[in-house]
């Protein structure tokens, strides 16, 4: 069961939050998620991060949180998984009465530089941004590049990417006017509210935009995630805690991991979706918008509406900041069918690097 949840506003990397690293962000969260639920034991904190800075990120932020030093902590990195996967780690540890905060927290903007090591004293180090997802000889492409090629494999065309994405952007800003994100926020420093969506980003905007990744790609700037800061988090005990403390909370009924082709890995999730669709009909998705293209294409294959997906905008529109993003998923759904009495069946999922997927599906209780 998850009880209570929050997330701090989504920032652009090297916008409002490029000063905050990742245990000063996680921290806060963590905090408004104990007091939202009036429990001050935890019994493990277990976050996701792709690109910190090493040393165990939640052991940091818990004790920065002021969770004592009895609190432990664990880092979870399964690429833009990582937030989901710590969730349902969590999930299967509860035996009893325990308590655990899991979600995730990634800071690009002040992640520390990466090099691999010189092979010989007149070598400079080798920058690079990224680790590798799989063995070069299986192949290993960069996001992008996949993203395009899933795209036009499953024959999502330039123009419905763009009125997806355009989509994104105007829930997100609906949304935002609505009041629908302030329940789940924590303000952090300035930063009050997600700094992405746009407003006036139509279907006749996007279509001005390059291919971003490949010269005859359908994928550009515009309808893709931005690299993001941002933290989020849920509490996770058992049905018997919730119904003694006598709350509404979100009832995690089946889970799955999926693994495909690394060089189709936005496809990554598809498997798991299908699995969970057999037993459930969700009514609200949250799916990780990485790519318009690989997002329809994924919802498609699992033979989900794209309608019910992001109600209030995805990542397109609110950023996707990787080791957070799949806690994201939940928070909204948090959102949506608790603390606004919605949906009773609804499903979190993402694909990420090396062709892996997690999918969740929850139900409203109480």
């Amino acid at each position: 069961m998850i009880i209570a949840a929050r997330r701090s506003p989504i920032g652009e990397a090297g916008g409002l939050l490029r000063d905050v690293e990742a245990d000063r962000l996680a921290a806060p969260v963590l905090r408004a998620v104990l007091d939202d639920a009036g429990i001050e034991r935890v019994d493990d904190v277990l976050l996701g991060n792709v690109l910190g800075p090493g040393g165990n990120p939640a052991r940091v932020a818990a004790l920065r949180a002021g969770l004592g030093e009895a609190t432990p902590g664990m880092t979870i990195d399964r690429q833009c998984a990582s937030g989901l996967s710590a969730i349902t780690t969590a999930a299967s540890m509860v035996s009893g009465d325990e308590f655990f905060l899991a979600g995730g927290v990634e800071s690009p903007s002040t992640a520390p530089w990466r090099a691999w090591r010189p092979r010989n004293a007149t070598e400079p180090p080798r920058f690079y941004q990224r680790a590798p997802f799989a063995p070069a000889d299986i192949g290993d492409p960069d996001m992008g590049p996949a993203a395009d090629l899933v795209a036009a494999e499953a024959g999502i065309d330039r123009e419905r990417q763009d009125a997806f994405a355009a989509r994104s952007h105007a829930r997100a800003v609906a949304a935002q006017d609505a009041g629908r994100f302030d329940a789940e926020l924590v303000p952090i420093g300035s930063a009050t509210k997600d700094e992405r969506p746009r407003r006036g980003f139509t279907p006749e905007r996007l279509a001005r935009f390059r291919p971003a990744f490949t010269p005859d790609g359908t994928a550009t700037a515009a309808n893709s995630c931005g690299i993001s800061d941002g933290a989020a988090a849920v509490l996770v005990t058992s049905e018997e805690q919730r119904a003694e403390l006598g709350v509404p909370g979100l009832r995690l009924i089946g889970w799955r991991n999926s693994g495909v082709s690394p060089n189709r890995l936005g496809l990554g999730a598809v498997p798991a979706m299908r699995a969970l669709r057999e037993r459930h009909s969700p009514e609200v998705v949250e799916f990780n918008e990485a790519f318009a293209g690989q997002a329809l294409a994924c919802l498609d294959a699992a033979g989900l509406d794209h309608e019910l997906a992001g109600p209030d905008g995805g990542a397109i529109a609110l950023g996707h900041p990787w080791g957070a993003s799949g806690a994201v998923l939940v928070v909204r759904l948090f959102s949506r069918m608790v603390r606004q009495d919605g949906p009773r069946i609804g499903m979190a999922a993402l694909s990420s690097g090396g062709g892996l997927g997690v999918a969740t599906m929850w139900e409203r209780v109480g």
